[in-house]
């Protein structure tokens, strides 16, 4: 069951030149006939994570930019906590007039299944789609002195022993716990969840080998494997990642193994198609820019041309994925 939705998901990440060709049609009432109507002040962009994390980060160079290009102001406010619920009730309570926008996480697509009826909004029919920012894959991240050199070797490590291993991640119901909860699953291992508030005290603990590993994304692992503090064992994406030469995936020992960190905007219900149309225009020609281009391609950010539709479908396929490894995995809040 994982594997077939796994294997969708990744089959939409190979779609590149299909999901681009709509764009224009989408875009053309709004970019010809209502051109510089929106926006006509500053845009505020609520991001559901502290400052400096990956979805932070992501979000600064697409909204500096467009500031920069548009000649108005995106205005970044982070409202961490809540696992992304403090923020996206913000958005959804605000008018739907395109001048608040959501930038929210994997989390979006998790919470559903976390929160059950406790989610104080309802995801599909709250929030509209606008465009699919980044998706990168998780990485299995250990210290240099780890045991293991392959995957397969620590699979071999986690069935010999009673105990299992301890995998680290920043949060239940994150998209790392749930990559250690798949793998599990995949595996027939035992990997035991060690949650941390944040990634630094996480890392800090996985160097000095206090802990076996941990899951992390190529944006938010890549600098400390190449200063050295890490070794990347595996990355859990379907073809290459640029900036982790020779990193094997996932799949190429458990087949059908896919999991990614993803970053998308989203507007409150409501918000006029036009808006939506021209903001979704605006982004796709950013990430093209040179200069993002660039700075994305660093971080390991994978970035491609897509309407709000293709947002929503991607939307669609990772709920209904981290729905089933929730429920599978019995993943409970308190």
């Amino acid at each position: 069951m994982s594997r077939k939705s796994n294997g969708a998901v990744g089959a939409s990440l190979r779609r590149r030149s299909v999901l681009g060709g709509g764009l224009a049609v989408l875009a053309a009432p709004w970019s010809l006939h209502a051109q510089g109507a929106y926006p006509s002040k500053p845009v505020r962009v609520i991001c559901a994570y502290g400052a400096g994390g990956t979805a932070d980060i992501v979000c600064r160079i697409l909204f500096t930019a467009m500031s920069i290009r548009l000649g108005q102001q995106f205005v970044i406010e982070n409202r961490a906590g809540g696992a992304g619920t403090i923020a996206t009730t913000a958005v959804v309570h605000s008018p739907a007039d395109g001048y608040t926008l959501l930038y929210d996480a994997t989390s979006h697509s998790v919470n559903p299944a976390l929160f059950g009826t406790r989610l104080p909004y309802d995801t599909e029919r709250d929030l509209m789609p606008v465009f699919l920012s980044m998706v990168a894959p998780n990485t299995i991240n250990v210290s240099k002195d780890f045991r293991a050199r392959t995957v397969q070797e620590m699979i071999d490590l986690a069935k010999a022993s009673s105990h299992g291993l301890d995998a680290a991640s920043t949060g239940i119901g994150s998209a790392q716990h749930l990559s250690i909860e798949l793998f599990s699953q995949m595996a027939g291992v035992r990997l035991n969840h060690i949650v941390y508030r944040a990634a630094p005290a996480a890392r800090t603990d996985l160097i000095a080998g206090r802990v076996d590993m941990q899951f992390g994304n190529v944006p938010g692992s890549v600098s400390a494997i190449q200063n050295g503090d890490l070794r990347v064992l595996a990355h859990a994406g379907v073809v290459p990642v640029d900036v982790l030469p020779g990193v094997p995936a996932i799949a190429d020992t458990l087949p059908g193994y896919e999991t990614y960190e993803w970053n998308g905007v989203f507007a409150p219900a409501g918000t006029p198609a036009e808006v939506i149309g021209y903001l979704n225009t605006e982004l796709n020609t950013t990430i093209r820019t040179p200069e993002v281009m660039e700075r994305l391609k660093t971080l390991g950010a994978v970035t491609r041309a897509n309407t709000p539709e293709d947002c929503a479908t991607f939307r669609r396929q990772q709920t209904e994925l981290h729905g089933r490894i929730v429920r599978q995995a019995n993943i409970r809040l308190d």
